[in-house]
């Protein structure tokens, strides 16, 4: 069975709601980060940077929230419904293109954000900067959501990019000018909320409002 190492509220988040939405049989190891379990040497032979979330699907071991969200939408399709656009075509290479951009652009900003200290002395002036960087990525999502005026991210399909724009974007409800703040991410972020799975993962997790 799928063994997903998880903590609530961290980068375990969007896989946990993947795999909530697939309805396949997974089963939740949750990760005492709190007495830093995650880096105890037992699990740094899952994932040697000690961060979570590692999958284990049989032989394989992954981390890095992105790989895991394609691994799952590739190799475990779920009752028809298709998580990532098929390969060779042309939704496929902007599906790639905005998973590389969301883990390696959003989510490394919003990394210095949140610990601002592992990057200079001065860590106001790194968090404001940050946030100040951040604010024009989510205004990029919000014009390409426009932009197609589909109800996911990806379009008219919900894909395994949507659990990973809606956990990043969750990471801003505590900024002066939040995603939730921007019309058309806003409306979209609050259909992802409502959707079943979500709100299966947000009770299991017991995540506080505002969840994003």
């Amino acid at each position: 069975m799928i063994e997903l190492h998880y903590y609530p509220s961290n980068a375990s988040f969007a896989p946990h709601l993947l795999l909530e939405e697939m309805g396949i049989p997974y089963r939740l190891r949750e990760v005492d980060r709190a007495n830093d379990e995650h880096k105890s040497a037992a699990y740094l032979k899952l994932n040697p940077n000690g961060l979570i979330p590692v999958l284990v699907d049989g032989d394989i071991v992954l981390y890095e929230t992105a790989a895991i969200l394609m691994h799952l939408a590739d190799c475990h399709p779920a009752g028809g419904h298709v998580f990532a656009p098929a390969t060779g075509t042309a939704e496929r290479a902007q599906y790639y293109k905005w998973m590389v951009w969301l883990t390696n652009t959003l989510q490394a900003m919003l990394i210095h954000y949140f610990y601002p200290d592992r990057m200079a002395s001065a860590a106001a002036e790194v968090k404001d900067r940050a946030e100040a960087q951040i604010a024009p990525m989510l205004d990029q999502l919000d014009a390409e959501l426009a932009r197609h005026g589909g109800p996911w991210f990806m379009g008219q399909h919900y894909t395994a990019v949507d659990p990973l724009v809606f956990m990043l974007c969750r990471w801003t409800r505590m900024q002066a000018r939040p995603a939730r703040a921007r019309p058309v991410l806003g409306a979209y972020l609050q259909r992802v909320l409502e959707r079943a799975a979500t709100q299966r993962v947000v009770a299991r997790e017991k995540l506080a409002d505002p969840v994003y």
